[in-house]
């Protein structure tokens, strides 16, 4: 995710990334420009069609339609992932709030500390991990039990590690170190686990209806290439960055959204993820070590 000052217009204005909309449209963009001149070039100079009236009526009205659609596109985009964030937060929260409970809990100086420490940061780091698609040991830390082969042959890894929490609650239970109340009170964080979790991938797994995304795309394409047909008439050689221009704008809306829909990725507009999760493993080493 990109960090910036949303304050900062000027720097903002002219800063180009390597994944800006312009530098991925600048192809396109050159292409409707090009296409736009040899358009008008042969309406100006070569057939000089007699001027329609009101060349510009048609497309004033279908792309007002079409901004309305780039609008319900936009906003269902970013609802994913804003819905995505608040998932993440609730992630945050229930590390934290389990953790806390668990140092009270637990006998000072207990070695089910640091395990549960471990535990609960692999499976936040797991999370991650699997959303981006990873299906990967490398970056767990192993502890007791709980070593490199007891995920072995488990393809969903924050399966793996969930059930590795429940059994040493379980575990800590039958010692006697945790009541049967004191395993209600853990109860909330333990399931909202595996809630988010599942919440996370039904956003990862349900893109927007590709119906409703190829339409989009098809309405664009038609409406910039049809553009200069009826501007020329208006606008002369002028009509060329006037059409690129209104293309950069619809194009770059889609290309937004698209970014957006799945916010569990590496591109700029996605969630922070990395800073998450190593702020909840900092987090769990000072909530544990106190």
């Amino acid at each position: 995710m990109l960090i910036y000052n949303p304050k900062d217009w000027w720097k903002l204005i002219f800063y180009f990334h390597k994944t800006d909309t312009f530098r991925k449209l600048l192809p396109a963009m050159i292409g409707v420009m090009v296409y736009t001149f040899f358009i008008s070039y042969l309406e100006n100079e070569v057939f000089h069609f007699m001027p329609i009236k009101n060349p510009l009526a048609i497309h004033s009205l279908v792309g007002f339609v079409l901004s309305l659609l780039l609008v319900f596109r936009t906003n269902s985009s970013y609802d994913r992932w804003w819905e995505g964030r608040k998932i993440w937060g609730s992630f945050t929260n229930n590390c934290r709030n389990l953790a806390l409970k668990l140092s009270v809990i637990l006998p000072e100086n207990h070695e089910s500390k640091e395990v549960f420490r471990i535990l609960i940061g692999n499976y936040i780091h797991a999370v991650k991990d699997h959303l981006r698609g990873i299906a990967t040991t490398k970056h767990l830390e192993y502890v007791s039990n709980y070593n490199e082969a007891f995920y072995v042959n488990y393809k969903h890894i924050p399966n793996r590690i969930g059930q590795a929490i429940f059994l040493e609650v379980n575990r800590l239970n039958k010692l006697g170190l945790i009541s049967a109340e004191q395993m209600l009170i853990l109860n909330n964080e333990l399931v909202s686990f595996a809630d988010n979790l599942g919440a996370c991938e039904r956003i990862r797994n349900t893109p927007i209806p590709s119906s409703y995304n190829i339409f989009i795309k098809k309405m664009i394409f038609l409406y910039v290439f049809t553009m200069p047909l009826g501007f020329v008439l208006e606008f002369k050689y002028w009509a060329a960055p006037i059409v690129t221009l209104v293309f950069y704008a619809f194009a770059g809306i889609e290309m937004i959204a698209e970014e957006i829909e799945d916010p569990f990725g590496t591109d700029n507009n996605d969630l922070q993820l990395d800073s998450i999760v190593r702020n909840v493993k900092g987090n769990l080493i000072e909530i544990f070590n106190n």
